[in-house]
């Protein structure tokens, strides 16, 4: 159906909260009615996912819009002596989420029944005025974190259109915003002919001698959340480096670029260091590339490695595919302008997403401090 009911499930849940844009559709008043006569949704209802990969997710009712949820859902409605929002914190305390994950093992995947889930022994304040009290400071440390990711959306967002208009477009050679005094046409070049490319390799793993040494060996894995890289989930030693095909490349000039398991991914690699077969590295030269300009156009051409890749068992891109990847590129000054620009950016959104991050913990210290 087009329209109607929203009828939702567990992947509604998101962030504790009802996203209605992720409904499974609609169903008819109808039906919606016959529903109702077993459950009928208000508003205050708490919901917990009791079944599938993200059990344990809670939310509670905040409209009165009418809707309708499936059976995965656990609708827990608090009488009179207790608090909605009491409720809806005390199931996402480390306590009851252990609770749930521990009662919905056993089958295929997660479900907790509703009658193991009526027996959860749980401890509630007799006095109403104090358990409403501990929901409004956990509401508003909430507001606090919906505010700051409104934040960090809106600073994505300005990157978002600073990438769309630093770069020119497909088949253009002046991006749509310029720096004072810069007039001219970019330079079509391939990314061969501006950067070494350089791949991995992976020393012998039967080989003691080559491993847990002091020299970074990323894997893909690796790539891909921090623009920044500086110390890899394993090392290898000078042997490992001087038995295998990994090179050793320069820390402060090298983009590490996934070729494979994910292509694409990216990070500026800040300390000397070496990659598994699982890359194609770009090695500058800092005299006439801004890492970070590179960096940041290296990103939009994501989707053209991903075109150029092949492969029967998994889809990888070839050195030489990557050299021949085109991009327009301005003047060095140009490029450390644009480069300067996008980092202060992108400086402010990992500062951002810090505070997230800080806050969260503190809300999940006042979980646990605040309830039994």
């Amino acid at each position: 159906m087009k329209e109607g009911i929203p009828f939702i499930s567990v992947e509604a849940i998101v962030n504790n909260k009802i996203d209605f844009k992720r409904k499974r559709g609609y169903i008819s008043n109808e039906y919606n009615e016959k529903c109702n006569q077993k459950y009928k949704p208000q508003k205050n209802d708490v919901y917990l996912v009791k079944s599938g990969s993200t059990v344990g997710k809670t939310a509670i009712v905040e409209t009165n819009i009418p809707f309708n949820i499936w059976s995965p859902l656990a609708a827990l409605r608090p009488n009179n002596a207790t608090s909605p929002y009491f409720l809806f914190y005390l199931l996402q305390t480390d306590n009851l989420q252990s609770q749930v994950i521990n009662k919905s093992k056993g089958g295929t995947q997660p479900n907790l029944s509703m009658r193991l889930l009526e027996h959860f022994k749980i401890f509630v304040p007799n006095n109403i005025d104090y358990q409403t009290q501990i929901a409004r400071l956990l509401i508003n440390v909430d507001k606090i974190i919906s505010l700051q990711q409104r934040k960090l959306n809106e600073l994505k967002e300005v990157k978002k259109t600073l990438l769309s208009q630093l770069f020119p477009s497909k088949g253009q050679y002046r991006p749509i915003i310029r720096f004072k005094k810069f007039t001219n046409k970019w330079t079509k070049r391939k990314l061969g002919n501006i950067a070494k490319i350089i791949g991995g390799g992976t020393p012998s793993t039967s080989n003691h001698d080559y491993w847990n040494g002091n020299i970074n060996w990323y894997s893909p894995t690796e790539i891909g959340n921090n623009i920044f890289v500086n110390s890899s989930n394993k090392k290898i030693s000078i042997k490992g480096l001087n038995n295998s095909s990994a090179k050793l490349l320069p820390g402060g000039k090298t983009i590490l670029f996934t070729s494979r398991a994910g292509i694409g991914n990216m990070a500026i690699m800040l300390t000397d260091g070496c990659t598994n077969q699982g890359f194609q590295s770009w090695v500058i030269d800092d005299t006439k590339i801004d890492i970070y300009f590179l960096y940041s156009l290296g990103r939009l051409l994501k989707h053209d490695a991903i075109r150029q890749a092949s492969g029967s068992t998994f889809l990888e891109i070839s050195n030489k595919e990557v050299k021949k990847l085109l991009l327009e590129i301005p003047s060095f000054t140009e490029q450390k302008l644009i480069g300067n620009m996008l980092r202060k950016i992108d400086d402010d959104i990992v500062r951002q997403k810090e505070r997230i991050i800080l806050i969260t913990k503190i809300k999940k210290n006042l979980l646990q401090k605040l309830f039994v």
